[in-house]
């Protein structure tokens, strides 16, 4: 068994996604599971496999969900995955383990993703081997136990997006450095429901979507105040401020509600981070 990386899931309401995951792993990769749904059936589902473990929380957002799985971790590294990344087996785990010992004074490592849809974060030059990067994609990111505990682990005032760009930023602050690992690969793929819940139902589906269009203009704004300022931010979001309007006011002319209600959903989420208030919205308020 490898004794020098942990390999981390956030389960939320993702069960099927964890089984299929965790089935490409042998018993020699140690798994940790964070479950935030309270799905109970899960810890049934997993008792089988002797390398898994799983732990209950509180849904506070992603990166409170990584803070508190580092609790539990023993192993020098720690990898965290979405359930729903694809190309994960012991071999890309075995093959960072043999890279990271290459590598010094790292923030975070991430592997380079083949698919288009991987967009929110800019990839390294593919040519280089080890390429310095901005920020890595949250769905697989790469920890050195120890170097997380100095910078600090993750914001959780940060429910969602942009949590793994302000841990990245922080590092890189504190002299740490950013990698994307180009000869490893992963695919992500992305749908209407992020690609992390697995949800049937038309207007669940439609609720998550308002969800995470109000948590990415609340942590956009969030992030861009913490490290940048208040005016900066203000000045910088105020093209996203006018097309909100200007899309409320073409879709009330025409009377189109389900597009109206998308954009006054961002409205809301701009609006109050700007007035401080805490990143709270959920899917059921």
């Amino acid at each position: 068994m490898s004794n020098k990386i942990t390999v981390v899931l956030i389960s939320h309401k993702s069960s099927e996604l964890i089984l299929k995951f965790i089935n490409n792993f042998s018993n020699n990769i140690k798994i940790l599971i964070i479950e935030n749904s309270s799905d109970h059936q899960l810890k049934k589902k997993i008792k089988k496999y002797k390398n898994v473990n799983i732990r209950y929380m509180k849904n506070n957002g992603y990166g409170a969900a990584i803070n508190y799985a580092r609790k539990y971790i023993l192993t020098k590294y720690f990898f965290v995955f979405s359930p729903d990344v694809e190309k994960i087996d012991d071999n890309l785990i075995y093959m960072f383990e043999k890279k990271i010992k290459k590598i010094k004074n790292f923030g975070a490592l991430g592997p380079r993703f083949i698919n288009v849809t991987e967009k929110s974060h800019k990839q390294s030059n593919k040519d280089l081997e080890v390429g310095k990067i901005d920020s890595i994609s949250g769905s697989a990111m790469c920890f050195d136990t120890r170097s997380f505990d100095k910078i600090g682990g993750f914001d959780e005032n940060i429910f969602l997006y942009f949590e793994e760009t302000d841990y990245c930023l922080r590092a890189k602050k504190m002299g740490y450095k950013i990698y994307q690992l180009n000869k490893l690969f992963v695919k992500h793929p992305k749908g209407a429901n992020n690609g992390v819940v697995k949800i049937k139902d038309v207007n669940e589906v439609s609720n998550l979507e308002k969800l995470y269009f109000w948590h990415f203009v609340w942590s956009k704004y969030y992030f861009y105040n913490k490290h940048y300022g208040r005016l900066f931010s203000l000045i910088y979001l105020m093209p996203t401020l006018i097309r909100i309007l200007y899309r409320i006011t073409l879709y009330s002319c025409k009377k189109n509600n389900y597009k109206k209600e998308k954009y006054q959903v961002r409205l809301n989420g701009l609006l109050s981070s700007i007035k401080g208030k805490k990143s709270s919205k959920r899917l059921l308020n």
